[in-house]
């Protein structure tokens, strides 16, 4: 039950009130824990940053990066600078929408902090997005002002006409009339907005099953909410603990651990672009880190690596985003003698809602529910089902979905439930055990990829008549994406039409959701009303796989692409 009382919005734009699901339709939300007791006016950066300068040292470090520092009182004054080129240069008011672009820098993090003392919608995105789904998103949530990393500036300056709403666009690190530039001239002291604690202040974008953008609408108080469980209960954060890891800060993922956590610790985060496994160990030793947040890809990855350096300083790893393998997780034991966190979360969740950690951990299990999360698994009927019964995994807490203007609000809200779209089971010791998605959504090395996303981009190439998009497994990125084409009469399916096919998708969409896996055919499996059958393709893959073993891997009509050391280092941060 909702026990905040309701206090009056701040927004002066309104648009993200007012686009809301109907309360009917939210999940059922508890605050449970004594942590999670929150006044009605709260504004999180004045919570996280400006009440955190007034209980650390001046000179503790917030943020570090491979060239520069900054302690907590020159974070706040840079973002208070930020904050006033919005207000006094840019014209924001409260609630308007700011698309934010950036790799994992101090310069993102400030801007995302001013965005929201300012009253402002941050909506993150991920760097290797294209114009197209940028484009998609400005137009869902009614951006109005955009700030962007220089490096990012072509797909901003190509975005599809029109795009009157974003009237503001302002970018940092390069170029003229840069945002340092303009934050030259402004004070350093700027008063948060009294923002309510259920006013929006921060909107993630998920690419549901269809391609279609979901935008899930986050609060003040779900921002401070995450930052008081997973991290107080299984992390056990503590002041000298320092961050680190490779997930961007566009994903929950990575703005917890990242940034929000080690401020409501007043801990220190260490940001850095472009890591590659060797680059994050090394990191992790010049660093002295002690936390670190990655996929299992990297930690695979690592894994054979860690003797050529000092990890001695980690005392936690976590691992999220995909299923971590039980030989990922036993051979980092044995590697670095820490057992590993696994979690599960969700961009509609905003972070980890099921994990463990220390002796807790059980090789197999995510774990348990994060203390003030509560979970069971669901069966077809929508009755919760007995230990050993694999169902649809269904969470409720203190965060849970609220989807901007989007009639799927209900496919995710089950009788007060947040439904995840995992096929978990849990054991008799209330351990909770992935088995499966329960959607068409692919996990490769992390990331989240909408397979109808990747078929409405391969259809848009002049060769192909008909595509279908799934993901098979990998052992190495748990899945990759694989593209089953129909070509054009006359078109001649070769291994040149497959590159040209894979860097047009590059082109088209981010470069990670290429097919990296591609089978011409001369049909696909379709109903009597036309509709794809995906499901044979997958029934296909054991069967084909089997056959690549026999013939030690070679196929006649299956290609998959080998990436330069640089491609991939690139894709993979």
């Amino acid at each position: 039950m909702d026990a905040i009382a309701r206090s009056a919005s701040a927004h002066i734009d309104s648009f993200a009130a007012d686009h809301l699901p109907d309360r009917a339709l939210w999940p059922e939300l508890s605050w449970s824990l004594p942590e999670l007791q929150y006044p009605p006016r709260l504004n999180c950066v004045n919570e996280l940053l400006d009440k955190q300068c007034e209980r650390v040292a001046s000179d503790k470090l917030m943020l570090r990066n491979a060239s520069m520092q900054w302690t907590y009182q020159e974070l706040q004054y840079k973002v208070n600078q930020i904050a006033r080129v919005l207000t006094e240069d840019l014209g924001l008011i409260p609630g308007n929408r700011v698309l934010l672009r950036g790799s994992n820098h101090p310069m993102m993090a400030a801007c995302f902090l001013a965005i929201i003392k300012a009253g402002g919608i941050a909506v993150p995105t991920m760097p290797l997005l294209r114009a197209k789904e940028l484009g998609l998103m400005i137009d869902k949530a009614k951006i109005s002002h955009a700030l962007c990393s220089y490096a990012l500036k072509d797909e901003m300056q190509n975005l599809p006409e029109p795009h009157a709403v974003l009237r503001q666009v302002l970018y940092f690190q390069g170029g003229e009339e840069s945002l340092e530039h303009r934050m030259a001239s402004k004070s350093g002291e700027f008063k948060a907005v009294d923002t309510a604690a259920d006013d929006v202040c921060l909107i993630g974008f998920t690419s549901g099953t269809t391609g279609k953008p979901k935008a899930t609408m986050h609060f003040h108080r779900d921002v401070m909410a995450i930052c008081d469980c997973f991290p107080r209960s299984v992390l056990h954060t503590r002041a000298d603990d320092v961050f680190i890891g490779t997930p961007p800060l566009a994903f929950t993922f990575g703005l917890g651990g990242l940034l929000l956590f080690p401020l409501r610790y007043g801990a220190t985060a260490v940001l850095l672009e472009k890591l590659t496994p060797e680059g994050l160990l090394q990191a992790i030793s010049h660093f002295k880190a002690t936390v670190c947040f990655t996929a299992p890809t990297f930690y695979r990855q690592m894994t054979g690596l860690v003797p050529r350096f000092d990890v001695s300083s980690l005392r936690e790893t976590v691992s999220a985003g995909e299923m971590l393998p039980v030989s990922t997780r036993a051979a980092w034991l044995e590697a670095t003698g820490l057992r590993m966190i696994d979690g599960i979360g969700a961009t509609e969740m905003l972070h980890i809602f099921i994990s463990a950690s220390g002796d807790q951990v059980r090789a197999g299990a995510t774990g348990k529910p994060v203390p003030g999360y509560q979970a069971c698994v669901l069966g077809p009927d929508g009755e919760a089902l007995g230990p050993g019964q694999i169902g649809r995994l269904a969470v409720k807490g203190p965060t849970g979905c609220r989807y901007l203007a989007d009639e799927r609000q209900s496919d995710y809200v089950l009788n007060g439930w947040n439904l995840t779209g995992d096929a978990y089971e849990m054991d008799a010791d209330g351990y909770f055990c992935y088995r499966a998605r329960t959607d068409d959504m692919i996990i490769s090395a992390g990331y989240n990829i909408a397979g109808p996303e990747v078929e409405d981009a391969i259809l848009m190439h002049k060769d192909i008549a008909e595509c279908a998009v799934i993901g098979v497994p990998d052992e190495e990125r748990g899945q990759i994406v694989k593209a089953y084409l129909v070509v054009k009469p006359e078109v001649v399916a070769n291994e040149a039409l497959i590159k040209d096919i894979q860097h047009f998708v590059k082109q088209t969409i981010a470069p990670y959701k290429y097919p990296r896996a591609i089978e011409f055919r001369t049909s696909l499996p379709r109903t009597e009303t036309g509709k794809l059958q995906r499901f044979r393709l997958r029934e296909d893959v054991a069967s084909a796989h089997s056959e690549i073993n026999k013939t030690n891997g070679a196929t006649a009509n299956v290609v998959t692409a080998t990436l330069s050391e640089s491609q991939t280092d690139q894709e993979k941060t």
